[in-house]
């Protein structure tokens, strides 16, 4: 069994930069993610608040991000984290793929969150096919055809900004309002071929074989069910941390997310955690690399302290 001084698991933003400083400390790591390097970013569009790239598409930056890791030296591969143990000293990540085992002194879990789903009739039956959580991915197989946008926040106004721009008729359900940033919600309402639909709640989807629309009805009620037809949905109702590997650790707070100190240090010695998988107040990009950069600085003095 390989042993590594630091593991780091989840190659978001968080996961990457903490991959970069831990290298450069010296520290031999490694970086684990069952899915491309970006984390959440490689599925948006545009991100225009990350300071000093301007406007950016995520995958781009998700590209950028992970050269300057394999750069510094961190090695990167492609597993599905299933468990970690705690052996005092050194811990053990277990995978999924060939029940492959890793050691290593100190753990940054950087697992980030994953989208949540309506769990409302038929939407088993179209996910994949004809539901979709990634505009970037699969938007353009609905060019010129009708498209619903389930949710008003930043992620869903985003990508439906881009949507727009290729599908005929975008309709957006929310259970309040548009939330996101006023600009971007003012620029999207402003496009022709958009309609909202405010204070509505998803009753289910429509179709056989194929995903024929969506059902809807006012939250409280008062009015009717309505149709809303159409070729595709992309669901944006909020993300849910991935953090089921973690439970043996007795780590997680009621909702499954990590707190930890202002080290990034968790209530196990030794384990850290960054980025969207820690309890926190805001979950951007920005903050995800200062999580990740100050997790790696800690466990690579923890290290130290135990070589």
């Amino acid at each position: 069994m390989e042993k590594y001084d630091i593991i780091i698991v989840g190659a978001g933003p968080a996961g990457l930069t903490a991959s970069v400083y831990a290298a450069r400390a010296n520290m031999k790591t490694l970086l684990l993610d069952k899915l491309a390097p970006g984390g959440n970013i490689v599925n948006t569009n545009e991100i225009a608040n990350y300071v000093g790239t301007g406007v950016i598409n995520g995958a781009e930056l998700a590209i950028k991000m992970f050269e300057q890791s394999q750069e510094s030296g961190a090695a990167f591969d492609y597993r599905t984290v299933l468990d970690i143990e705690d052996h005092g000293d050194h811990k053990t990540v277990i995978c999924e793929e060939d029940d492959a085992r890793y050691d290593a002194t100190s753990v940054i879990i950087a697992s980030g969150m994953k989208p949540r789903r309506l769990r409302v009739p038929q939407e088993d039956n179209f996910a994949g096919a004809g539901i979709s959580w990634c505009a970037i991915c699969d938007g353009a197989q609905y060019a010129g055809q009708d498209v619903v946008v389930i949710g008003g926040g930043n992620s869903a106004v985003e990508e439906s900004l881009y949507l727009a721009g290729i599908v005929n008729k975008l309709d957006i359900v929310t259970d309040f309002d548009l939330t996101a940033d006023p600009s971007a919600c003012d620029k999207l309402r402003a496009m022709p071929n958009v309609r909202v639909h405010p204070y509505q709640k998803v009753l289910g989807f429509l179709g056989d074989a194929t995903l024929a629309g969506v059902r809807i009805q006012p939250k409280d009620d008062s009015g009717p069910a309505v149709d809303i037809p159409c070729q595709g949905v992309f669901e944006y109702v909020g993300l849910t941390p991935i953090s089921d590997f973690c439970k043996n650790l007795g780590i997680l707070n009621e909702r499954g997310f990590i707190p930890v100190d202002a080290f990034m240090a968790t209530s196990r010695k030794g384990i850290y955690a960054a980025g969207d998988i820690t309890a926190k107040q805001l979950r951007q990009v920005a903050t995800a690399c200062g999580d990740g950069a100050i997790a790696a600085h800690n466990a690579a003095a923890y290290v130290d302290t135990v070589r």
